[in-house]
């Protein structure tokens, strides 16, 4: 059975693989991953290890591994389409049954289109006596022109029970589709009702301008403020960011990333086509990666609170990873970009906005502000929590700038704060080592890749092979890089097919987890993949490992073909990598 592949992208999506893993293993935090004891082989110190932000587990005793569909086969000894099913069943999706792809393609369809027109009539009550407290609100209060709330569509739900279902059934939809959407809730008795009422309306639009989805924004006293559409056959929340179909066309060379749909509103008004927010959610590694296809820089302009601070701390070291540029907006006098425009008007925002601290100068404030440099023992843990901070900077000309400036601040001479920095960074370092040599003496470690059933006719290109899939894999903006690389180039088979079809999935804007890929690999295969992404591989040069690498794919490629020039250039630079290493 052939199961769409957006139907598996969802289920993958709405499966978190940490949540399914603990219902069967226990599971404790170290580091970035959560460990426990193997569930598929005897041991008593723990070696299986789940990594949230790649979505994979993988046994270093073992050597099983894969995301959450192989997961599930393992654990349930089920076949791909069974483990398809049982997950399904569990995050509350339909199942489309054998010979039913067409009918799931016209389902979805049918839902996109009810919600585009659920969209129409949402906008057209505005100018609708019913939707007079809508219009105040968006015209007069939040001062919105006419051209922004038509470019994004934006309406008012009325209020009443059922005035929204009863517009979409003289359509022609069927009250199943209204709750499939999201739009219509059901009681306990079976009755439905309008999910949203006296709400002014936001229609989410994804990148190929289909409607979505909807945010509310309750027009009385109700609760909650903000009401969004639930996850649907159609919309994940996770996986998509509010006027990202807009702002990816902007030409500022930057994306604003804001706490709400206003925010983000009165920011398109004033000129600034490239702001953001996401969808009642904070941001996730999916909303980083997503952000990466269209931008290097990312400029984070939430609240000034202490929510949205912490929000801030938390979404940095997210979009660090995808290779995303970070800074941070800092606001006085107002407590976010929507209030900050309207007191002090745009050119103040663009003045703002080039001025924005690097992440690395944020994270530095905000661990000053929790101490009092006039006391000693305080000044000396600010210096202690300063230093763990800049010994995870990967460039030692950052970590001596700004351990300079943390030492002007606490009154201590620089020679002293490097010490310290220092000190912490050849402590991370010996950490990595010891797990690294834990991780070498486990028999997961000493296996060659023909024990997976996997052979290297070419051991130096095999290796170039596995890095440029962990860089893919943990950075899928770099598949931009790799035009001139092809999966012919590969001497692995199983690493070039895997490499052909990320790349083709992300050209089509689809996941590139590898949990994904679940259908199309053996248990084998995927064991052996999450093997591939789980060794140490540093993003701090990604682009010019990358770089690397392919060059020595299509060295050993043009070796095989019996090429006798080899490009000279090629050659070169290959002998040049031999000399001095990157580190990488």
């Amino acid at each position: 059975m052939a199961i769409p592949e957006a139907f598996i992208d969802e289920l993958v999506a709405r499966n978190e693989i940490s949540d399914v893993v603990s219902s069967y293993v226990h599971l404790t935090r170290k580091g970035n991953n959560l460990w426990g004891l193997c569930p598929f082989h005897n041991e008593k110190t723990p070696s299986f290890s789940v990594a949230p932000e790649k979505q994979i587990y993988h046994c270093f005793g073992c050597g099983k591994g894969g995301g959450v569909i192989s997961f599930i086969m393992e654990m349930e000894n089920l076949p791909f389409v069974e483990a398809v099913r049982f997950l399904a069943q569990r995050s509350g999706m339909e199942m489309p049954e054998q010979g039913e792809n067409e009918g799931y393609r016209r389902r979805r369809e049918r839902l996109l289109a009810l919600n585009k027109d659920a969209a129409r009539f949402f906008h057209e009550k505005l100018r609708a006596p019913e939707g007079r407290a809508g219009a105040e609100y968006l015209f007069q209060k939040r001062g919105l022109s006419p051209g922004v709330v038509t470019r994004f569509g934006l309406g008012v739900a009325p209020e009443g029970w059922d005035n929204l279902i009863q517009a979409m059934m003289e359509k022609g939809y069927a009250k199943r589709e209204l709750l499939d959407a999201g739009l219509a809730v059901d009681n306990k008795k079976g009755r439905i009702y309008d999910r949203f009422r006296n709400r002014v309306m936001f229609p989410i639009i994804d990148l190929r301008g289909e409607v979505i989805g909807f945010g509310g924004r309750v027009l009385d006293d109700s609760t909650p403020k903000y009401l969004n559409s639930p996850d649907t056959v159609i919309y994940n929340k996770s996986r998509n960011l509010f006027a990202l179909n807009i702002a990816k066309k902007s030409k500022q060379g930057r994306i604003i990333l804001t706490e709400g749909y206003m925010d983000t509103l009165s920011l398109h008004q004033a000129g600034f086509d490239c702001a953001v927010a996401s969808l009642g959610t904070s941001l996730t590694q999916e909303h980083a990666q997503l952000l990466s296809r269209y931008t290097k820089e990312a400029v984070i302009a939430y609240d000034g609170d202490g929510a949205g601070m912490k929000a801030a701390q938390r979404a940095i070291p997210i979009l660090e990873k995808t290779g995303i540029q970070v800074k941070v907006l800092q606001m006085r006098g107002a407590k976010d970009p929507d209030e900050f425009i309207k007191k002090y008007g745009r050119e103040a925002f663009a003045k703002l906005l080039d001025q924005s601290e690097n992440h690395i100068e944020y994270r530095l404030r905000q661990i000053q502000v929790k101490y009092d440099l006039s006391d000693d023992a305080q000044k000396v843990e600010f210096l202690r929590e300063s230093a763990a901070m800049l010994s995870t900077l990967p460039s030692p000309v950052e970590r001596e700038i700004y351990g300079g400036r943390a030492a002007q601040a606490a009154g201590i001479s620089p020679q002293a704060m490097a010490q310290e920095i220092q000190r912490e960074y050849q402590r991370r370092l010996r950490q990595a080592k010891k797990q690294q040599e834990r991780r070498d003496l486990t028999p997961a470690a000493q296996l060659q890749p023909r024990e997976y059933g996997i052979r290297y006719p070419n051991m130096r290109s095999g290796r170039a092979e596995e890095g440029v899939l962990r860089l893919m894999l943990l950075e899928p903006a770099l598949f931009r890089e790799s035009e001139s690389l092809t999966p012919e180039q590969f001497s692995v088979p199983v690493l070039g097919r895997v490499y052909a079809l990320l790349r083709q999935r992300f050209q089509e804007g689809r996941s590139t987890q590898l949990a994904a890929l679940a259908g199309e690999l053996t248990s084998e295969e995927m064991s052996f993949l999450a093997g591939v992404l789980e060794k140490p591989e540093s993003l701090a040069h990604s682009q010019q490992a990358l770089r690397d690498y392919i060059a020595i794919i299509q060295t050993e490629a043009l070796k095989r073909a019996g090429e006798s020039a080899v490009d000279p250039l090629l050659a070169a630079a290959e002998k040049f990598r031999e000399k001095k290493a990157y580190g990488g």
